[in-house]
This record gives structure tokens, sequence and C-alpha cells, in this order.
């Protein structure tokens, strides 16, 4: 198997160099690229996933549909075509990133530390959840969804995946994609 690596960069996203992936999130992490994938389906519900107890970083929580790591070189879009296909089973055919997003969590005595721009989706596949990255799956409407995070008192959900659905609520382009693709309106 082949070691994946985390591209390390600046607060303007110039890149220092890389490092191993399963080295680089604890206690204090360095500034790395990432995405956040926020996949819906022609009803207009969005795929939420648990992440897999498995997992280093935010074990068991809910999230949105998919997050992972560009490698040296990789495009956003191919990252989240590969990390779907990984971790979800699904091929997605429309991708497009709608908005930058910078953040820094921590949790379980781990810190989450990216540039990681938002990307949104649109698929009737059903995923196929990869038990070692997805505890489990969830289709909800946006609405319910966005009422769930909003009122989140046990911290079910990540930081980032609440905040992101914050940041494509207000989105423009978010909006029209949203409308274009699917037969519910926000």
């Amino acid at each position: 198997m082949i070691e994946e690596l985390v591209v390390l960069v600046d607060e303007q996203n110039n890149v220092l160099g890389t490092t191993p992936k399963q080295t680089v999130h604890g206690l204090s992490t360095a500034l790395h690229r990432a995405f956040s994938a926020f996949i819906f389906n022609s009803k207009g519900e969005i795929l939420l996933q648990q992440r897999s107890h498995l997992k280093q970083t935010w074990p068991l929580v809910w999230s949105n549909s998919c997050c992972g790591h560009p490698g040296p070189g990789e495009s956003n879009i191919d990252t989240a075509k590969r990390r779907l296909s990984f971790e979800l089973g699904l091929s997605v055919d429309f991708l497009e990133e709608v908005a930058p997003y910078r953040y820094s969590f921590s949790r379980f005595g781990v810190m989450e530390n990216e540039i990681c721009p938002i990307i949104v989706g649109f698929t009737d596949s059903l995923a196929i959840p990869n038990p070692d990255e997805v505890e489990a799956v969830e289709y909800k409407s946006w609405q319910e969804f966005l009422g769930e995070i909003r009122n989140d008192p046990d911290d079910k959900w990540s930081e980032w995946c609440k905040e992101e659905a914050e940041i494509l609520v207000k989105n423009p382009r978010f909006l029209e994609l949203y409308n274009l693709h699917t037969q519910k309106n926000v």
C-alpha cells in the first residue's frame, strides 16, 4: 500500500512540504490542505456519514458526506472523486468547488487545522460505506439537517460540518446548483 501524504501549507496556501497522513493529526497539527464534500440526491437530500470508530480524528461523530486530503499535485475535485469512491463507493459525475473555508478545531485530544474548500456534488447512486472509514450513512432533507446542526447540544456533528453548512446556506452558487440539480427548493 502506498503511504498517503498530506500537503503542508502556510496561511496563503503556499506549499511548505508534505508529511505522512498518519503523523499529521495530534495535539498540535500543522496547517494542511483538505476538502469537504456535501453530496445531494435529486430529492434534495444530503448524504451524511458517521465517521468510523477506527478514525484517528472525530471517531463516531456525524459529519458531511466526505472529507479528505489532496496529495501532492492532486486537485480538490480529483481528491473528492477518489475519496467518495473509497469511502462511500460513489461515482459522482458533478462536483464543483463552491466556497473557500479555513478552520482549526480540537476534540478528543486531536487537532484539525486545515484549508478546506467546500465541494458540492449530486448523484442518485446509493452509498456503499467502507467500514474502515464510515460507521453509518443517512440521507436527510436539507432543512431537517440544518435544524439538527443548529440545535446540537451533544456535539453529535463535526464542527466543520456545521460551519460549512451555514456557509452554503448563504452561498449564491450553492443555491443555484441545488435548485438546478434537485426537485426541491432550499
